[in-house]
């Protein structure tokens, strides 16, 4: 059911291209500098480099608001993804997404309800473990309840597993496959697989063989590069945003060359390949 769902999404099974929008700090966080106009400005910037490259799909995350917190999230944050959501979902027509940070997963789904998005990425669905943010606690009761009782089963909850910037001591006797069977468990839609910090690649085995032992949609969800791209060539789905950028640098402008070049390559690959999604 769960990739029947994402094929309705995303038009296809393989190697689907997420692009990633980094948003400018947002008001009231440390490093805001941009008013909102020019917030919302920059964002449909970026979105339109990546829709005229052919992107599959984008997804909208507040990664300059650092340092995170992970509770009491100000309003204002909620309301202004909500706004930027709705806003390159509007002027991309794109399957598009979003995370909050950090663990904001029900603000999150909620602010994708409100913008009519199509997915949320999710930390700690399933297990706990330690962030720089502090402790972050499983949620896939929670937000499952929180998506029925809002009228959002349509909108896909992604799941990271072992998530990276994380110490996973406390679960250190549970394998990333254990991790991925929990989530499908738990009624996940996909589990995002990724290294332990962004630009980070994940190894190539632990992410086949979470793709052979669950039979949900698997992501890669950092450090996918042009140079390694063949190695998650049997992924669902890619989540780039440093490799997108000058340098292949998170901070840094989008480089339409990069973007360019890489959904060659994936083009490539599905072209060259038995698969027929």
């Amino acid at each position: 059911m769960s990739c029947i769902r994402f094929q309705n999404v995303f038009r296809r099974l393989r190697l689907v291209t997420i692009g990633m929008l980094h948003v400018p700090a947002l008001p009231g966080t440390p490093a805001n500098r941009m008013s909102m106009p020019d917030i919302i400005q920059k964002v449909l910037h970026e979105a339109e480099i990546y829709s005229k490259a052919g992107i599959d799909a984008l997804m909208v995350e507040n990664m300059h608001d650092v340092p995170y917190i992970k509770k009491n999230l100000g309003p204002e944050i909620v309301s202004a993804m909500s706004i930027l959501g709705y806003e390159v979902k509007s002027k991309t027509k794109l399957p598009c997404g979003l995370q909050i940070l950090a663990a904001a997963n029900k603000e999150a789904l909620g602010a994708c309800k409100a913008a009519g998005l199509d997915f949320v990425r999710v930390e700690g669905y399933v297990y706990s473990h330690v962030a720089d943010e502090g402790f972050i606690d499983s949620c896939a009761g929670e937000i499952l309840r929180y998506r029925k009782s809002i009228n959002a089963d349509d909108i896909l909850i992604f799941a990271d597993i072992k998530k990276k910037h994380s110490s996973h001591a406390i679960t250190a006797d549970v394998d990333t496959i254990d991790s991925a069977k929990a989530a499908q468990f738990c009624r996940s839609d996909g589990v995002i697989i990724t290294g332990s910090s962004t630009g980070d690649p994940p190894l190539k085995s632990e992410v086949n063989n979470v793709i052979d032992a669950v039979d949900i949609p698997v992501l890669v969800g950092s450090g996918v590069t042009l140079e390694n791209i063949d190695n998650y060539a049997r992924a669902n789905a890619l989540i780039v945003g440093s490799y997108f950028k000058k340098d292949g640098y998170w901070f840094n402008d989008l480089e339409k060359v990069r973007i360019d070049n890489f959904l060659r390559c994936v083009r490539s690959i599905r072209e060259n390949s038995d698969y027929t999604q």
